[in-house]
């Protein structure tokens, strides 16, 4: 099946899934999880087909900035989707299907070509699949941290908008949002320690800002959960702390990949 074809059938279920959800926010239709789980699943073997089609090139794998965003935003659906199998979380679907979406549009219409890992390169394999499984965690814990920032100023006000009735509990999206954190800081963790194990020449690659901001944003991280843990912190402190961790995590893969791969190759060209 032709690359262009599995992109028009992922776009084509991403909007499907993003219009029933919208329908289910309004109130319209009642979109359940068995429901909402087929078209994920549907939608995710048509994305996986294309990052396979795009990404498997000649002499191992392609890892530039628009091939990790296809495979970043596949990964977030996919955990998104196991989440929705225990703990209700529906809404989230409105953010996500939109992104992965654009990822998909992304690879067809840019032709940027990215770093190529060799199949045996076992160790730096790993490094990434363990920062890109981090990195995609701790995006959802960002798109979960606004959802409960927002939660938890209409219920101080007493709103009984549209978003409220469609969120879980403020304990259960709490709950999750603290879930994703510990996940995302243990998954981190191994990445910079298999980076820093299996990663050669760190510095004559220009990888050193990007370790620089992976480990600030641990440190944020890290300090979130202490400081839940001594001091209780949770609501509005919770959510800021989880969105500047994101932030510099985000300025560590997307930041580095941007300015290396596109700004960079760009001025050699020119």
């Amino acid at each position: 099946m032709g690359t262009l074809i599995l992109a028009v059938i992922a776009l084509l279920l991403y909007s499907i899934g993003t219009a029933l959800q919208a329908l289910n926010f309004r109130g319209r239709i009642g979109a359940t999880v068995t429901g909402t789980t087929v078209i994920g699943m549907l939608a995710l073997t048509a994305h996986g087909l294309l990052i396979f089609r795009t990404g498997h090139v000649s002499g191992g794998f392609d890892f530039g900035f628009f091939q990790s965003s296809l495979i970043i935003s596949w990964l977030i659906v996919f955990l998104l989707l196991g989440l929705n199998l225990r703990n209700p979380v529906q809404i989230l679907f409105l953010f996500i299907y939109p992104l992965a979406g654009l990822t998909v549009v992304a690879s067809l219409i840019t032709q940027a070509p990215g770093p190529v890992v060799s199949g045996e390169s076992y160790g730096t394999l790993s490094h990434i699949a363990l920062s890109i499984t981090a990195y995609s965690l701790l995006t959802l814990a960002a798109v979960q941290a606004i959802l409960f920032h927002f939660q938890n100023r209409q219920l101080k006000h007493n709103y009984n908008s549209l978003l409220i009735r469609n969120l879980p509990p403020l304990q259960t999206m709490e709950s999750l949002l603290f879930e994703l954190v510990w996940a995302g800081v243990v998954l981190l963790t191994l990445a910079i320690i298999t980076g820093a194990v299996f990663v050669e020449d760190l510095f004559a690659q220009h990888l050193a800002h990007k370790t620089v901001f992976s480990l600030l944003s641990l440190g944020v991280f890290i300090a979130l959960l202490v400081g839940r843990h001594t001091r209780g912190w949770r609501g509005a402190t919770a959510s800021r702390w989880t969105l500047a961790g994101c932030l510099l995590l985000m300025l560590a893969f997307y930041g580095s990949k941007f300015v290396l791969e596109l700004v960079f190759s760009y001025s050699n060209r020119g």
